[in-house]
């Protein structure tokens, strides 16, 4: 594979983000992808799909690492960016390892899951399936692009879930929420039966890409420690009580496994929860989405206030405000300090000759090349 990417920005890469993690580096992560390349490899015989599992369990696995190849090729990784693929099976796809089938829909461009047939909460298994068919699919097209890639591309993780998002999952509706009350022991069992069973997987997938230098996952962050975008979108819908009793302990005792564990906070609805997500010792930060019709990133500066005064690092994307690269001076300047932060950014090659000069403005060019003519 062409990447243009070599060991030596690699070592660079893994020092960087290790110094970031530990709070040592002294200016904010900066990963810019650029796109608009010809790649060198032949174009694939696949569409270019953001969902994988829009190809199907009959396509053969070689032919979507085909499309990732080409897809890489086409892009330069300026700053701390680096290549990565994200195998993206639908947010939550551990419901389909489990048993839950797995729907598409290639015109609207979303996957979700449905259980076969509602049972009730007691009577769920969720015994651990390393045969069930979409597992096997994932871990072998991970297998293939690490094979493939050989250690110059990362192979993230794929979007495992949250603990409540799986379970509700089976228990669609307002089923769920309805056991929250009705049978909140049995809740609390089953979230314990969902937080061994992404253990499992975790571990069986991580296993399945030995070249990979380290971890990422569907947000893009190197670490050379586990790590992992955790999240419980199904929160949006409790109180800080619930939130406390039924999703807590079990986010909580995965931060004390991960060494770098980040929480995606999904909404407004989420906000009366990030007191109690920063009093997590080993939650090492936070990723900020305000979602659909609210103010952009730049417009939350209590929010981003509260995260660095609880000592958490802060990831964001450019695209999150319509500032696009500015964005991260707009943080610098709400939180007097660029430290602790990463944005990850996607520009077009016309954009690059910009990208350069924000990089070299925070000391971030780090053996980047000038733009190519």
């Amino acid at each position: 594979m062409d990447s243009q990417f070599d060991a030596a920005r690699w070592a660079r890469i893994a020092d960087n983000y290790g110094k970031w993690w530990s709070g040592e580096l002294e200016r904010p992560l900066i990963a810019v992808t650029v796109g608009g390349y010809k790649p060198r490899c032949r174009r694939p015989e696949l569409p270019v799909y953001g969902f994988s599992s829009f190809y199907g369990l009959d396509t053969p696995i070689e032919k979507v690492v085909d499309v990732w190849q080409w897809t890489l090729e086409g892009q330069r990784f300026l700053g701390d960016a680096f290549p990565t693929v994200f195998p993206n099976f639908g947010a939550g796809v551990m419901a389909a390892f489990l048993g839950c089938e797995l729907h598409n829909d290639v015109e609207v461009s979303t996957t979700w899951f449905q259980p076969r047939e509602i049972r009730e909460l007691k009577d769920l298994d969720l015994a651990a399936n390393n045969a069930a068919p979409w597992f096997r699919r994932v871990r072998d097209v991970v297998s293939a692009a690490d094979a493939r890639f050989g250690g110059l591309a990362q192979i993230g993780m794929t979007d495992l879930g949250g603990n409540l998002d799986v379970l509700a999952s089976f228990r669609p509706g307002e089923q769920l929420l309805l056991d929250l009350f009705d049978f909140p022991g049995e809740v609390e069992r089953q979230t314990w039966q969902v937080h061994a069973r992404w253990w499992d997987y975790f571990g069986w997938l991580h296993a399945a890409m030995p070249h990979n230098r380290g971890f990422t996952a569907w947000t893009p962050i190197f670490s050379k420690e586990p790590y992992y975008m955790l999240q419980c979108d199904f929160c949006y819908m409790i109180g800080p009580d619930m939130f406390d009793r039924f999703v807590k302990p079990e986010l909580a005792a995965s931060c004390r496994r991960l060494k770098n564990a980040f929480y995606h906070l999904d909404g407004p609805g989420q906000l009366p929860h990030l007191d109690s997500l920063l009093a997590i010792p080993e939650l090492k930060g936070v990723q900020w989405v305000p979602g659909a019709g609210q103010p952009d990133i730049t417009h939350w500066p209590e929010v981003y206030r509260k995260i660095a005064k609880a000592g958490k690092h802060i990831q964001f994307f450019s695209g999150q405000s319509e500032r696009g690269l500015e964005t991260l001076d707009v943080l610098a300047d709400q939180l007097g300090s660029a430290r602790n932060l990463i944005m990850i950014a996607g520009v077009d090659r016309k954009d690059e000759a910009r990208a350069m000069r924000l990089l070299e403005r925070y000391d971030a060019l780090d053996g980047c090349e000038s733009p190519s003519s």
